[in-house]
């Protein structure tokens, strides 16, 4: 009975010793007396760290994950510096502007480790901080999936906001099989401006922008400007989608069909951007399938005109071939298949064929919208240039303020 009594009670010692922290830390000397986190945002996170021992403290190192999806566990190191001593006062700052920054509504998991000159060591729990835009009250508004945060306009701007993420994430899987995975978040800031201060080094054209490993969606919407936001929306909001859906180790996705897709999730492709494709198919200047696959040029006219010929590209898919072809080209390059290899697998042809077939689809749909042309006096040809130079200039201010707004 005693042995059986002693058993009993070192087991008892044993779960106490695995589950209370302040047992192991009498017992190895070493204390944690405090630790905490400032956001300092959207620049810095500084991390802060309290500790003592029965000897002098010898190292001390600070581990953290940012709450992302990722296709591999990072947990990245820091060891930090410090004067050994009985009992230390250490901070480490986490400095954006030479990393890159997070969005708004992030959150970051740490720990540390601390070792003393007896050799022990003692590693802390992992805490959790938000990485949040305090410089404005935040209201919120969850449907399903979708979690709004605005914090200028009422109630009502919100509720169009949702309807409009709704419907564009049901017109994106009806037409192309590609659904919501997980919740998002979506920031909508009361102007550009505002949005480019919760960035580190925002581009001076910067509208909106999807932070798809995060689950995250950053959007300078006013409440006066609606008809442009919910375009803004199902754009950011088809970004996040479709890479959750395509998610792989081995390629991203070629622009064309990543932008494409977003734009033909907003709607009809707006005169603007159908000008400069009218313009590309007169003149014979249309950009190849395999050049769209790239990153897009940096120049204004030809950068509109691969957003336009994006958009084209998967209305010709999505207008000519089964609903479920699509699904089957995410999924292939989901798979982690190459540009040819999945259009091959999907629909038959590699970037070439399509780039064929496409231009046979729009040269067509181009023609038959022409007008016979009717013979116009002399007096009238100087007018009528002067005013289509006029409207092409219109357009082309449409579209760069578009662009501008949007920064994609």
């Amino acid at each position: 009975m005693i042995k059986k009594a002693s058993i009993l009670a070192l087991v008892a010692y044993l779960l106490l010793a695995i589950l209370s922290p302040g047992l192991v830390q009498a017992a190895s000397g070493l204390t944690i007396l405090d630790s905490s986190a400032q956001v300092e945002f959207p620049s810095a996170l500084s991390f802060n760290l309290s500790t003592e021992s029965d000897v002098n403290i010898t190292d001390i190192s600070l581990h953290y994950t940012v709450d992302q999806v990722t296709l591999a566990q990072v947990t990245s190191e820091v060891y930090v510096e410090f004067v050994p001593a009985n009992t230390v006062d250490a901070k480490w700052t986490w400095d954006m502007r030479k990393t890159g920054g997070l969005p708004p509504g992030s959150s970051v998991d740490y720990w540390w480790t601390v070792e003393d000159a007896n050799g022990d060591r003692l590693e802390t729990a992992p805490f959790r901080v938000q990485f949040d835009d305090t410089r404005y009250s935040w209201e919120s508004l969850t449907d399903g999936k979708v979690n709004i945060y605005w914090y200028e306009g009422d109630e009502s701007f919100a509720q169009e906001l949702v309807a409009a993420a709704h419907q564009a994430l049901a017109r994106l899987a009806e037409d192309t099989g590609a659904h919501l995975k997980e919740p998002v978040k979506i920031y909508i800031y009361a102007s550009a401006q505002d949005l480019k201060g919760a960035m580190v080094y925002p581009q001076e054209w910067t509208g909106g922008v999807a932070f798809t490993r995060h689950g995250i969606i950053a959007i300078g919407i006013a409440p006066g400007n609606l008809y442009w936001g919910k375009r803004a929306i199902a754009h950011e909001l088809t970004h996040l989608v479709i890479h959750q859906m395509t998610l792989n180790p081995y390629s991203d996705l070629p622009t064309w069909l990543d932008e494409g897709l977003a734009m033909y999730a907003e709607g009809e492709l707006e005169p603007a951007f159908e000008s400069y494709l009218n313009k590309a198919m007169a003149e014979d200047n249309l950009i190849s399938v395999r050049s769209l696959s790239s990153p897009f040029s940096a120049y204004a006219e030809e950068s509109r005109l691969s957003y336009a010929q994006s958009y084209s590209l998967v209305e010709f898919l999505v207008s000519n071939y089964q609903p479920g072809k699509m699904l089957e080209l995410l999924n292939s390059f989901r798979q982690g298949a190459s540009y040819d290899g999945a259009l091959s697998m999907s629909y038959g042809f590699d970037m070439d064929g399509l780039d064929a077939r496409w231009r046979d689809y729009v040269t067509a749909q181009y023609k038959s919208t022409e007008v016979t042309v009717a013979v116009i006096p002399p007096p009238l040809i100087g007018v009528l240039a002067a005013l289509a130079t006029a409207l092409f200039l219109v357009l082309a201010l449409a579209a760069e303020n578009w662009t501008r707004r949007r920064g994609w």
